[in-house]
């Protein structure tokens, strides 16, 4: 598999910054003047599994650039990301769903039912599993149950095959497949692109047939605005780690181009309570510059351009318990 590229091929190929907040919904592209072609395939396929699986990192393989963030930190997916691959005359919608686990707080109950519906939602379902572990995972366990009370078959990707022998990997894969809910078994590395190759082309060749619904250069339904976001929380993400407060979001306030083609983005950091404020500022604004810093330059190779970025931190207390704030990630409150 060819390396992956660092940028997208063309900003065109994501939704324009001022475009609606959810994005170019299903649908709204009604596939050109062959949108009837017989052999025409299009469908929606959910990634799901327990957190730190590896789903963000394999959806940017399948897709073949930068989409999904990815970081140590479980639970770093929130929301459901589109990312579109077109396979000969197949369209794949993938979803990439926020790990599935036991949720304690509303944020988690809402982002493990965005999980759910991504995956009721979608045509086929392939339940990543970290084959790198010590075992199957007790969310690992309750995610096939689920499946197999709903009687949905799903296919099985066994992912970090660079990081466990072969005898193991077999055995995992041999306890997972003896209740025969699986359909299909995949060994693959998301981070090398081992074995996704096999994955895609088994997906494409599954998917119903009809027509496309997105252009075939288009890469997501995520707007710049919200992608921007995105990158800017991965490097907090990245840049604090286990100082990082769980309830911390990122929202793209201003995007303005200039008259040089440069882009002028205006972001805010929201945090829980004032002490978290000073942990992303960090002693003399020097964690912020850095944050700052190194979302700019991922901007820059996503965008091919000029980037101007303004980071600044928001005390927001009780956010998390905000229903605006969760229709804006595009979650349940009542979840």
């Amino acid at each position: 598999m060819s390396p992956l590229p660092s940028s997208l091929p063309a900003a065109a190929q994501l939704a324009a910054p001022s475009d609606h907040p959810d994005g170019n919904p299903a649908g709204a592209y009604a596939g050109g003047p062959d949108a009837d072609h017989p052999e025409r395939r299009c469908g929606f396929v959910a990634l799901v599994g327990a957190p730190n699986a590896g789903k963000s990192t394999l959806l940017n393989t399948l897709i073949g650039t930068k989409l999904a963030i990815v970081s140590p930190k479980v639970q770093t997916t929130r929301r459901r990301m589109l990312g579109i691959a077109m396979i000969g005359a197949s369209q794949l919608l993938f979803v990439d769903t926020p790990g599935i686990f036991t949720p304690n707080r509303r944020l988690e109950r809402a982002m493990v039912a965005n999980a759910w519906q991504g995956a009721d939602d979608a045509d086929l379902v392939v339940v990543l599993v970290d084959a790198a572990r010590r075992g199957i995972e007790e969310e690992t366990r309750a995610i096939i149950e689920r499946l197999r009370k709903d009687s949905r078959p799903a296919m099985l990707a066994l992912n970090k095959i660079d990081r466990i022998s072969p005898p193991k990997l077999l055995g995992l894969a041999a306890e997972l497949n003896r209740d025969g809910q699986f359909t299909d078994t995949f060994m693959i590395s998301a981070k090398t692109g081992d074995g996704v190759d096999a994955l895609r082309d088994r997906l494409a060749a599954a998917v119903p047939q009809g027509p496309w619904h997105y252009p075939e250069d288009q890469l997501t339904d995520v707007s710049m605005r919200e992608l921007a976001a995105e990158i800017t929380r991965e490097q907090v993400f990245l840049q604090l780690q286990q100082e990082l407060p769980y309830a911390t979001t990122v929202e793209t306030e201003v995007w303005e181009t200039l008259a040089d083609g440069s882009a002028r983005i205006s972001q805010a950091i929201t945090v829980a309570r004032a002490s978290q404020k000073a942990i992303v500022l960090g002693k003399g604004g020097v964690r912020i510059k850095e944050i700052g810093t190194a979302a700019r330059q991922e901007l820059e190779r996503m965008t091919d351009g000029r980037v101007h970025l303004r980071l600044f931190v928001k005390v927001r207390e009780g956010w998390t318990e905000d229903r605006d704030q969760y229709r804006t990630m595009g979650l349940d409150f009542d979840a």
